[in-house]
């Protein structure tokens, strides 16, 4: 049994905490918020390693694939620990308007029938005829291999079983390395503050988000997440069942800023209209403004950083979705086991790779 600290209580701390303490570790997690405190609270719940691919990161789609075909045992061993993180096997639809927009879908759907990724190339009828209420589009491409998770039931769900599994929760910010046998450093954006090897290699990027509630006689939220570049920005609309839609997000460089702007909620709004008319008329339920953790190359930071303190952060867009590797990755360095497929790849000794180029 190794005495282990984890720094953050967002979706891969609470990740982490947990599958080490199922396996009979004994943890500490430090956090003052931990669940309601980080990006993960203000995520869209994508599991979309796929629709999210760009040639050039092919590590980043190995890794995500690599934790989506964890996640469902992941969902299945959660649910049972008593709170069931509402996982859903919806798929995407990527959707453009103008040639500029179609452009990029073509790029997308020629990259991923390339690298063997199942992706259905729809004309604008054929995705109106999968979506109704969509609006008028050029072209679509369905992607049914995605998943989705409800963010907000996910934390809630990882908390408990960490409190099942007696994970010592500590509501302190932490502003050095925590005396213990072993540390994990997953605190997000803030990560690159607590270990000079991380410090300039994690940035907080800034992104908006939006819940919205359907009214009394509105067009219910669609079926499936909805994915769009609409005029050049990406947009996407993430459904709750019939009770919520997330819309999101904005993405630029603030500092630490978590003020929510009118200009990036109008963004939003107008982009949305775009893709799915209805909204309008729907309730603004919600406005937040989330920091993801960004590193140089999109890649995360998995792995033993020279002082043996393990990093696990700068999952950039995709923390919800890597939680499960990156947890197992932890949990194999404690036990001496080898890491799980597509991790050695975002170890955090690229770093010093590249200072010596």
């Amino acid at each position: 049994m190794t005495n282990l600290a984890v720094v953050g209580g967002g979706v891969i701390g609470l990740s982490t905490a947990w599958r080490a303490a199922a396996n009979g570790h004994d943890v500490t997690l430090y956090d003052p918020e931990p669940v309601r405190g980080g990006a993960s609270w203000l995520a869209g719940g994508m599991l979309a390693p796929v629709t999210e691919a760009w040639p050039g990161e092919e590590d980043v789609l190995a890794l995500g694939e690599e934790s989506l075909r964890r996640w469902p045992g992941f969902a299945d061993e959660l649910a049972k620990e008593g709170v069931d993180p509402g996982l859903a096997e919806h798929g995407t639809l990527v959707v453009a308007f103008d040639s500029a927009d179609a452009g990029y879908l073509d790029i997308l759907a020629d990259h991923l029938h390339g690298i063997g990724r199942a992706a259905d190339r729809l004309t604008g009828r054929e995705a109106k005829r999968l979506e109704p209420g969509v609006g008028s589009v050029r072209s679509g491409l369905h992607v049914p291999g995605d998943l989705a998770v409800d963010n907000r039931k996910l934390l809630h769900a990882l908390y408990a079983a960490g409190v099942n599994h007696k994970v010592r929760f500590v509501r302190e910010r932490v502003e050095r390395i925590p005396d213990a046998e072993a540390v994990v450093l997953a605190a997000g954006a803030w990560t690159g503050r607590l270990h000079p090897q991380l410090a300039g290699a994690v940035r907080p990027l800034k992104g908006e988000i939006l819940r919205l509630k359907p009214r009394r006689g509105c067009l219910p939220p669609p079926t499936r997440t909805i994915r769009a570049v609409v005029e050049g920005k990406p947009i996407y609309l993430v459904p709750r069942g019939d009770e919520e839609l997330v819309l999101g997000a904005t993405q630029y460089e603030a500092g630490f800023d978590r003020a929510v702007t009118a200009r990036g909620v109008r963004e939003l709004i107008e982009g949305a209209e775009r893709v799915f008319p209805a909204i309008t008329e729907y309730e603004l339920a919600e406005t937040a403004a989330g920091l993801r953790a960004g590193s140089r190359d999109v890649l995360p930071y998995v792995g033993l950083l020279d002082d043996g303190v393990f990093a696990a952060t700068g999952h950039h867009r995709n923390g919800l979705l890597m939680a499960p590797v990156t947890a197992d990755a932890v949990v194999a360095w404690l036990e001496g086991e080898k890491p799980p497929e597509g991790v050695e790849a975002a170890s955090p000794a690229r770093l010093h790779q590249k200072e010596h180029v």
